[in-house]
C-alpha cells in the first residue's frame, strides 16, 4: 500500500515551482502610452489567493510563479478607471500574457473586459501540449493510467519493451518521444522529481508514484525546446499538477468493473470450453475543500485496484517414466554422488537405455511435485506441450494522497 502526503505553502511572493505558471503583460493608456507604477492584482477565483505587482518604467508587470487555476486580473492607477478581466485560465508552465488598457476616469469606476487564452504562447519557445482534467477523467483509459494520454501528443509512441506478458511486470509511463528511449524522459509531480531510477531500465514503471487520474488537475507534455530549469533529459518532460482544495467542498467516487462472466467469448472457441479468467476492479474517491476559508485547504484521494488473470498456457513436463529416471538413451554418470537409497554412484558409470538412472533425494522430491501431464505430448521424446492449464496471476494495488495548501 502506497500513500503520499503533500504539504504546500503558497505565498503572495511565490517561490519557484515547476508546476506553476507565469502571468505577465503591459499596462497602457488609451493612446498607447505605457503606465508605470500601476497596481496589478491577480486573484484566484477558487481559493481567494491574491498577489499584487507594480508596473515598471516600461509599463510591464510580472507574476513569476502562480499556482494554476482560474484568475481575475485587474489594474488601476491614479486618474484612471479600474480595468479588470474576470477570468483567465492558467495551465502548467504557461506564460500567460494579459495586456490591459486603462481609460481616463474616476478610480471608483470599473471597466470589465473579456479576454481569451491565446492559441499560441508567444512568450515561450517550449513545444508541448496540455492535457486537462476533463480529458483525463472523460476519455476512456484502459487500466486508468493517466500517463496513457501522453499518446495524444505528437511524436509520442508506446514503448514496446516490457509491455507484454505477466500483468505484474507491465510498464506504465513508458514512452518513446521523438525516437528516444523511455529512460530519457523526465517525470515531475507537483514540481518534485518522480522518476523511478532503480527500475526504469529493468522493464518496470518509469514513475515512482502514479497518481489516480481523478487526483490530477492537468499535465503538460513538453517534447522540445523546454527551458534549462528542467535539465536532466533529452526526451520529454511530463509535468503533472495534482488537484487542490478550494473554498467549496467537492468530491467524487467511482467503481470500474471487468468480470469474466460479462466478457465476450470471442470469435474462436476457448480451450476446454472455458473462458480464461479476467477480473478487474478499480474503485476510489476524492474529496477536498476548505479548512479555513481563503487560507487553508485540503484534498484527499484514494484508489484501489484488484486485477486477476488466468490465461491458458502450455508447458512441457517429464513423462511418468522419465520421473523414475527411465530414459530412452544411454546415460554416463558425470560425477560421484549418493542416490536416495544411500548407494554410492561412481562417475563414469554407464546406465543402459531403458534402465532407471539412480536419483538423489532432492531430484525425487522435485519430480514428485510436478503436475501430471494432461495432454498428448509431441516431439521426439513425446513430452512437448503435454500439459495445459490456466495460470493465475494477480496485481493488487492501493494508493492515495493527502494534499494540504496553506496561504500566508
Amino acid at each position: 500500500m502506497r500513500f503520499l502526503f503533500l504539504f504546500g505553502l503558497v505565498l503572495p511572493a511565490c517561490w519557484a515551482q515547476f508546476d506553476s505558471a507565469v502571468i505577465l503583460g503591459t499596462i497602457r493608456d488609451q493612446r498607447g502610452g505605457v503606465l508605470s507604477g500601476a497596481t496589478v492584482t491577480a486573484k484566484n477565483r477558487q481559493t481567494g489567493l491574491t498577489a499584487v505587482a507594480k508596473t515598471d518604467e516600461k509599463g510591464d508587470y510580472l507574476f513569476p510563479t502562480v499556482k494554476i487555476g482560474s484568475y481575475q486580473i485587474s489594474a488601476e492607477a491614479a486618474g484612471f478607471s479600474k480595468t479588470q478581466v474576470d477570468e483567465i485560465r492558467l495551465t502548467v508552465e504557461a506564460r500567460q500574457r494579459v495586456d490591459l488598457t486603462l481609460t481616463v476616469g474616476a478610480v471608483a469606476e470599473t471597466v470589465t473586459v473579456e479576454a481569451t487564452n491565446p492559441l499560441l504562447e508567444a512568450d515561450s519557445s517550449s513545444k508541448g501540449q496540455i492535457i486537462g482534467q476533463q480529458q483525463i477523467v472523460g476519455l476512456p483509459l484502459q487500466g486508468r493510467s493517466y500517463a496513457n494520454l501522453a499518446l495524444l501528443v505528437p511524436g509520442v509512441r508506446q514503448s514496446q519493451s516490457g509491455n507484454s506478458g505477466d500483468i505484474s511486470f507491465r510498464r506504465e509511463g513508458s514512452y518513446n518521444v521523438n525516437g528516444l528511449r523511455s529512460v530519457f524522459n523526465n517525470f515531475l509531480l507537483d514540481g518534485v522529481d518522480n522518476n523511478f531510477y532503480g527500475t526504469t531500465n529493468q522493464g518496470f514503471s518509469n514513475q515512482a508514484i502514479q497518481p489516480s487520474p481523478d487526483s490530477v488537475a492537468e499535465f503538460r507534455m513538453s517534447i522540445n525546446a523546454y527551458t534549462a530549469e528542467y535539465g536532466r533529459t533529452g526526451g520529454a518532460v511530463m509535468n503533472v499538477s495534482t488537484r487542490s482544495g478550494t473554498n467549496q467542498f467537492h468530491g467524487s467516487a467511482w467503481e470500474f468493473l471487468q468480470n469474466t462472466k460479462m466478457n465476450a467469448t470471442g470469435f474462436f472457441k476457448p480451450v476446454d470450453n472455458r473462458k480464461p479468467q479476467s477480473n478487474r476492479n478499480q474503485f476510489g474517491f476524492t474529496f477536498g475543500g476548505p479548512i479555513v476559508k481563503d487560507r487553508t485547504f485540503f484534498f484527499a484521494d484514494y484508489e484501489g485496484g484488484r486485477w486477476i488473470q488466468a490465461p491458458f498456457a502450455l508447458a512441457s513436463l517429464p513423462s511418468l517414466a522419465q520421473r523414475q529416471g527411465i530414459l530412452p538413451n544411454e546415460v554416463r554418470i558425470p560425477l560421484n554422488y549418493r542416490d536416495a537409497d544411500g548407494r554410492q554412484i561412481t562417475a563414469g558409470t554407464v546406465i543402459p537405455a531403458g534402465q532407471p538412472v539412480p536419483l538423489t533425494t532432492f531430484a525425487r522430491r522435485v519430480l514428485a511435485e510436478l503436475p501430471v501431464p494432461n495432454r498428448v505430448g509431441g516431439g521426439a521424446l513425446g513430452v512437448a506441450n503435454n500439459f495445459g492449464g490456466f495460470a493465475r496471476n494477480q496485481l493488487f494495488d492501493d494508493k492515495g494522497a493527502i494534499k494540504l495548501d496553506v496561504i500566508d
